[in-house]
């Protein structure tokens, strides 16, 4: 919930606009008062282009001067056509040099490492840690798709506070995070910048319909055991428009780590060390799962608790509460919109 709040700070404050908005994003606005709660990356990412275009402003709130719808169009237009990374990351710095007088990016090589930063050059309008999240995501995804790979991060330094959030950088950046640096910075291989640059104008349009949720979730679940977890346990229930009971969705950690080939130790340790275990995890997915299921389908709350493999609708609902701080129904009511 960091990412909603802060996404309003450049924006007009009223609380019944603000729950407006949220209930067109299908995100309860029990939410904003909630200090643990979560929202899918859909979710964000819907709210975020609800505001882009109320506002005709790409980066909504976050600078003196508005970025107008199609600016990120002409961004990738303007790089597609670099013969390597190397060019099309100095054509990307010279992009927002020209368009904004408060923010820009720095590039440069050091030794081994190619390094991007970002630079204020006068106050920011909207939450700073806000924007340099998603500045730094938006270089990064725009990057990681113009070469179709993931770039990993060598390092990753932050000009501000280690934030409550901070736990969720494992998803993006799965290495070294350093705060209260003089700037932040995302350091990578310089050996990436001689990559060709693999996409074209007819892989553009389907790249920008699914903004910001592809550059802001360059994710990293290849490296994470706990992605692996999620991914199995995943499978173990079906969502379409609605979910449907599964005998198997109470998979406990020995069946998964049978299904991973490994001891409930090995797995057990493997999630120690990114931060996580295996309950979380499972926790984590039957969060986002009921979120969909209460936002986006009208099924019964008992059938919701059966799919998630929950014993019956108390248990499910003692669950979200804990999860949220508001019971599955309440969610739900909140995040209907009106008739009239």
């Amino acid at each position: 919930m960091h990412f909603v709040r802060s996404l309003f700070d450049g924006l007009p404050q009223e609380a019944t606009w603000q729950k407006r908005w949220l209930k067109r994003a299908g995100i309860s606005p029990f939410l904003l008062g909630s200090s643990h709660g979560r929202v899918t990356v859909e979710q964000f990412a819907t709210l975020y282009r609800l505001l882009v275009n109320e506002y005709d402003d790409e980066t909504p709130g976050f600078f003196a001067r508005p970025l107008r719808g199609g600016t990120l169009k002409l961004l990738c237009l303007s790089v597609l056509e670099a013969p390597t990374l190397k060019v099309a990351l100095y054509r990307y710095t010279l992009f927002f040099h020209i368009l904004l007088d408060d923010f820009a990016y720095d590039y440069r090589v050091e030794g081994d490492l190619a390094r991007i930063a970002l630079i204020e050059k006068q106050p920011l309008n909207g939450n700073r840690v806000l924007i340099h999240e998603l500045m730094l995501k938006l270089f990064h995804g725009i990057a990681s798709w113009l070469i179709a790979r993931k770039i990993p991060p060598a390092m990753m330094e932050c000009a501000y506070t280690q934030p409550p959030h901070s736990a969720d950088y494992l998803y993006f950046y799965p290495g070294k995070v350093a705060f209260d640096c003089p700037q932040t910075v995302f350091y990578f291989d310089r050996a990436l910048l001689e990559e060709p640059i693999r996409q074209t104008k007819r892989h553009l349009g389907e790249f920008l319909k699914r903004a910001p949720a592809d550059w802001f979730y360059v994710s990293f679940e290849d490296r994470l055991f706990s992605h692996r977890v999620r991914e199995y346990l995943a499978k173990e229930y079906l969502m379409k428009e609605y979910l449907v009971p599964q005998p198997s969705a109470t998979a406990n950690v020995k069946e998964v780590s049978e299904a991973l080939n490994m001891s409930v130790r090995t797995l057990s340790r493997r999630l120690t060390v990114e931060g996580t275990h295996f309950q979380a995890v499972k926790d984590e997915l039957r969060r986002d799962m009921a979120v969909e299921a209460l936002t986006r389908s009208n099924e019964p709350l008992v059938s919701i608790a059966e799919g998630l493999g929950f014993e019956d609708q108390a248990c499910f609902s003692r669950a979200f509460r804990a999860w949220t701080g508001n019971s599955p129904a309440a969610y739900r009511r909140a995040t209907v919109m009106p008739t009239s």
